[in-house]
């Protein structure tokens, strides 16, 4: 099977921003109130999968106009989730306005997670 390098990019971006960000996979496809008319408005499965889509959109679009942001992130194939980690943490406090940037794109899933509250096990 052959993966395409821009897909091992924006999936080491997609990892390496979730490790950042405190993500770690935890959203999950739908949240845990069993009264589906007792979640808040805008906080179903659906909403989650279209606000992971916009994200990750945005994501690949940064990624593709910033190549050595997106060159930074394809590095990381390989690595363990420990340095992986260590690597993002080192490359962001060194360049506070990506930081900024890919914080200001993941921004609507916080606010979706805010909003509808804390995921299970999370």
């Amino acid at each position: 099977m052959h993966v395409r390098p821009t897909r091992l990019a924006i999936g080491a971006g997609t990892l390496a921003a979730s490790a950042l960000f405190g993500l770690f996979g935890a959203i999950p496809s739908a949240f845990a109130n069993q009264d589906p008319a007792a979640d808040p408005p805008n906080c179903t499965a659906a909403d989650l999968e279209g606000v992971r889509a916009g994200v990750s959109a945005a994501t690949s679009a940064y990624l593709f106009t910033h190549p050595d942001v997106n060159n930074f992130f394809t590095s990381l194939k390989g690595l363990t989730r420990e340095q992986t980690v260590a690597k993002v943490k080192t490359y962001m406090a060194q360049n506070p306005q990506t930081h900024d940037e890919l914080v200001g794109i993941r921004q609507p899933l916080q606010d979706l997670k805010n909003r509808c509250g804390q995921a299970p096990g999370a």
